[in-house]
């Protein structure tokens, strides 16, 4: 700490008048949590806007990692999950220096409020300040529990967390989708555009969709819906050849090419239930117009917000939104 000369009403000068915290020069501007296209297009706006800008991500490419092939990148007809990833991180990487640094291979672990802003921790044991905060961190699908038999041997070879990816690769053949809320009938009607036949299946006696979605979707004629249903196995060798499952006991068998899981995404925010109150999916409630959260300095974007659609085009245009939101916040405090 020190006190800063000022100089009084008379021309003299006067001490003990304005207190300066010194580690506040350390401070940043904006922290951004994540890898994915919400985090990179943020980062890249931010280094643009010249403001004082740390990233921190496990790695790049978010979601996109686990896809073969991606089709919806805008710019981009057909691009593999592992080179967008790889565009993500060149593109962040050609903004590193004065306005922006980057921790890659950290991962967050809590955000606590601090003098002037927040305090960020992440598992190396590093501990940084910053004014303003991006959360952009995604959310990870949840998977099938490993007593499904051959869940995880086969995933990628027909078993997809991913129809707006992959389902085009099954076009003409029969398809299966596991869940029965809106993203799972959402899926089941993206799949009945192109697929021969689709049948959902859902462990639970009623769908928790939308009722007029659910009417709109199962009157399609190549639409068939389970219930009551308990998967056990995916069947197949090299590549998905069908499903094996359990309607009151009584075991069934179902021929399909592609299985396609909608049963829930888990957002990756655990790291900030001691300065914000996520909603009962945990995810970070947010202002659809600013991407603000609740919380004064703190913003967010991509698939650990509430909206209703989650793509990387949307990510990355609600990271943009944030940050000029940010750069308005900073400079008309």
């Amino acid at each position: 700490m020190f006190t800063e000369p000022l100089k009084s009403r008379y021309g003299d000068i006067c001490y003990n008048t304005k207190v300066i915290n010194l580690n506040n020069l350390n401070m940043f501007d904006l922290i951004i949590i994540g890898g994915g296209p919400a985090a990179a297009s943020g980062a890249v706006y931010a280094a643009r806007k010249q403001l004082k800008t740390l990233l921190i991500a496990g790695e790049f490419g978010g979601q996109s990692n686990v896809s073969d092939k991606i089709f919806n990148w805008i710019g981009t007809p057909e691009i593999s999950g592992a080179d967008l990833a790889k565009s993500f991180k060149e593109h962040v990487k050609y903004y590193e220096g004065e306005f922006l640094e980057i921790k890659e291979g950290s991962l967050v672990e809590k955000v606590t409020k601090a003098e002037g802003g927040f305090s960020v921790s992440t598992n190396k044991g590093e501990s940084f300040e910053t004014k303003t905060i991006l959360v952009a961190s995604g959310s990870s699908r949840r998977k099938l529990p490993d007593s499904v038999i051959k869940a995880n041997e086969l995933e990628h070879k027909g078993l997809t967390y991913c129809a707006t990816c992959d389902g085009p690769l099954f076009s003409g053949m029969d398809v299966v989708v596991l869940g029965g809320g809106n993203a799972g009938f959402e899926t089941a009607a993206q799949l009945l555009a192109y697929t021969k036949s689709v049948t959902l299946i859902h462990r639970s006696s009623e769908f928790k969709a939308d009722k007029i979605t659910v009417d709109k979707v199962l009157s399609h004629p190549n639409m068939t819906a389970v219930l009551n249903a308990e998967v056990t196995e995916i069947l197949g060798d090299k590549f998905v050849s069908g499903i094996k499952f359990k309607v009151d006991g009584e075991e069934k068998t179902l021929d399909a090419k592609g299985i396609f899981v909608e049963i829930g995404q888990i957002p990756n925010t655990n790291f900030l239930e001691e300065v914000i109150t996520l909603d009962d999916y945990k995810r970070v409630r947010i202002d659809p117009w600013r991407k603000s959260s609740e919380v004064p300095g703190i913003w967010a974007a991509g698939d650990c917000t509430n909206i209703l659609y989650h793509q990387n085009n949307i990510a990355a245009g609600d990271a943009v939104t944030a940050i000029e939101d940010i750069y308005m916040y900073l400079h008309t405090k």
